[in-house]
C-alpha cells in the first residue's frame, strides 16, 4: 500500500470537512439576518463535493482510482425563506410578515456533528499512516 497517496486523500478530506464546518458556522451566525447586499434574507449555503480521480492512462489495474475529494461548488439552498408574523420588525412587509433565512438549526447541528465525525475519521487515518511509516522506518534499522 502506498502511504503518501493515503495521506493526500485524508488531507483532502480534512480540507473539505473544514470548509463544511466553516459554512455551517456561517449559516448559524446568520440565522436571523434579514438583510443582505443582494436584498432579502440570508440564504443557507451548502458545499457540493466531488471525487478527485486519477488519470485512467498508465494506472496499474486493481488500484483505487480515487485521489480524494474536492469542493465542486458552494451553492445556496433553494428552499423558500421562513415567514414570521412580526409587524414591529423593520423588515416586515405590508402584511406584517418578515422573511427570515431558510436555516433550520436542527439540520445545521446534525450537519455539524457529521462533519466533525468525518474530520475525526480523516485525522485517524492520518495518524494510522504516520504510525505505519514510523514502524516501517524502525524495521529498516
Amino acid at each position: 500500500m502506498e502511504l503518501l497517496p493515503a495521506l493526500a486523500i485524508s488531507a483532502s478530506g480534512l480540507t473539505a470537512e473544514r470548509l463544511r464546518l466553516d459554512l455551517i458556522a456561517n449559516n448559524l451566525a446568520n440565522i436571523n439576518t434579514t438583510r443582505t447586499p443582494r436584498g432579502g434574507p440570508y440564504r443557507r449555503q451548502v458545499p457540493v463535493f466531488a471525487e478527485k480521480l486519477r488519470e485512467a492512462m498508465g494506472q496499474t489495474p486493481g488500484l483505487a482510482p480515487g485521489r480524494g475529494v474536492e469542493v465542486a461548488a458552494i451553492v445556496e439552498d433553494s428552499t423558500p425563506p421562513r415567514l414570521v408574523y412580526d409587524p414591529s420588525h423593520p423588515d416586515a412587509g405590508a402584511d406584517g410578515y418578515v422573511a427570515l433565512p431558510n436555516i433550520n438549526i436542527v439540520n445545521e447541528m446534525v450537519d455539524l456533528i457529521t462533519a466533525t465525525r468525518a474530520y475525526e475519521a480523516n485525522v485517524t487515518v492520518l495518524n494510522a499512516a504516520k504510525a505505519m511509516t514510523m514502524k516501517a522506518l524502525e524495521i529498516g534499522r
